[in-house]
C-alpha cells in the first residue's frame, strides 16, 4: 500500500498539518503516514485535541489507525467509505470543537451519500482556535457561498480552561464546489459587534458593549453592537466583530481572561480589525487559510487577498499539494491564486 508521507515538523509544524491530511485522505481515498508530529513544539506528539480530530475522522470513514496514542510522533491513517449519519464526538478538556468540525465537514459533504448531523462537545471559546461566532458569522456563510450546505447551532458555550461546550452541525452532501473571486472588498457598510459572557454578570458584557460602541463611533463607523449572556459550562467572555463590506465580510475577536477588564477585550478586538482596514485584503488571515482546501477542489479558479501570507497559510498549501497533485496555489505579495481541480 502506498502512503502519502507527511513530515509533521514541516513549516509551522502545528495541528493544522494533521487536520488537513485527515480531511484530504478521506476525500481522495489516499492513506497517509505522518511522522515527527509537532516535533518542534513544547509538548511534541499527539495531544488530546489532536486525537479528537483523528478519532472523529476515523469514525466517519471507518478508517484503520496505527499510532493513535497520546504523545505519539507517528500516525498511519487508512480511510474507507464515508458513512453519513448522526455522530456525537467528544473533545477532552477544552479542545476546540471548531477544529474537529472543520476536519470532518468537507469529507461528510463531498463523500457522504446523505445528510449528517455532528454534535461536538468541548471548547467553543478557547485560545488559538476559531470561536463559535467565527464559524456561525463567517466560516459557514463563506462555505455556503462556494456551494456547501450546512447549519450550525450553539447549545452551550465552553470557555477555556473548563470546556464542556456543545455545538451541533448539519451537513448536506454536495457535488460541486464553486470558485471564489474577491478582487476588492468594496465599501465598509457596517460593523456588527457582540460582547458576550458565560456564567458572569451581564453587566460585564454591557461594559464591553459600551466600549465597542464608543470606539466605533470615534471612527464614524456605523455599528450594531449587542451584549449576550451565553449558556455556559464555565466562566468566560468574548468580544467579536464582523465587518460587512460590499463584497465580503471579515471577523476578529478577543477572549476575556482573569484580570483583564472587558473594556480591554473590546479594545483588543477593535485593534485587530483596524489593522486589517489598513490593508487592501479581501478576507482575513483565518478565513484565507480555511478557504485553501475547498477551493483547491473547486470547479474553476479563485482569487482573494489576505493582510499577509502567514506561515500557517504556506504550510497548509504544501500539505494540500501533497494530496492534490494537480492543484495550483501560488502567492504574489498578499494575493492568493487557487486553480481548482474540480474540472479535471
Amino acid at each position: 500500500m502506498k502512503f502519502v508521507v507527511i513530515d509533521g515538523s514541516f513549516g509551522e509544524g502545528g495541528g493544522q498539518i494533521l487536520r488537513t491530511s485527515l480531511s484530504l485522505s478521506i476525500i481522495t481515498g489516499k492513506p497517509f503516514e505522518i511522522i515527527n508530529i509537532r516535533a518542534g513544539r513544547e509538548n511534541p506528539g499527539l495531544r488530546p485535541q489532536h486525537l479528537a480530530s483523528v478519532h472523529s475522522a476515523a469514525r466517519i470513514s471507518s478508517a484503520c489507525l496505527e499510532g493513535a496514542e497520546l504523545g505519539s510522533l507517528r500516525l498511519r491513517f487508512i480511510p474507507n467509505e464515508v458513512e453519513p449519519g448522526e455522530y456525537r464526538l467528544d473533545v477532552s478538556t477544552a479542545g476546540a470543537t471548531s477544529l474537529v468540525l472543520q476536519t470532518i465537514f468537507f469529507a461528510l459533504a463531498l463523500k457522504g451519500k446523505s445528510g449528517s448531523i455532528a454534535t461536538i462537545r468541548g471548547g467553543t471559546h478557547v485560545p488559538w482556535s476559531p470561536p463559535f461566532e467565527f464559524l456561525e458569522e463567517e466560516w459557514i456563510p463563506f462555505m455556503r457561498r462556494i456551494g456547501f450546505q450546512g447549519e450550525l447551532k450553539l447549545k452551550r458555550a465552553g470557555f477555556y480552561p473548563r470546556g464542556g461546550g456543545e455545538i451541533i452541525s448539519s451537513i448536506q452532501p454536495i457535488k460541486v464546489i464553486m470558485p471564489l473571486v474577491i478582487k476588492g472588498r468594496g465599501n465598509l457598510i457596517k460593523v456588527i459587534g457582540i460582547s458576550a459572557v458565560g456564567d458572569l454578570s451581564k453587566v460585564v458584557a454591557e461594559r464591553g458593549r459600551e466600549r465597542l460602541i464608543q470606539i466605533l463611533n470615534e471612527y464614524n463607523i456605523y455599528n450594531q453592537v449587542e451584549s449576550r449572556d451565553l449558556p455556559s459550562f464555565g466562566r468566560g467572555a468574548i468580544v467579536f466583530l464582523k465587518a460587512v463590506f460590499e463584497n465580503t465580510t471579515v471577523c476578529y475577536s478577543a477572549l476575556g481572561e482573569r484580570g483583564k477588564r472587558m473594556e480591554e477585550v473590546s479594545e483588543e478586538a477593535s485593534q485587530k480589525l483596524f489593522n486589517f482596514l489598513k490593508s487592501d485584503a479581501t478576507v482575513d488571515e483565518n478565513m484565507g487559510d480555511q478557504l485553501l482546501l475547498p477551493l483547491a477542489l473547486a470547479h474553476g479558479n479563485s482569487f482573494f487577498k489576505v493582510p499577509r501570507i502567514t506561515e500557517h497559510i504556506k504550510t497548509n498549501t504544501e500539505i494540500i499539494k501533497k494530496f492534490l497533485n494537480e492543484a495550483r496555489i501560488h502567492f504574489e505579495g498578499n494575493e492568493i491564486f487557487v486553480e481548482g481541480i474540480g474540472d479535471r
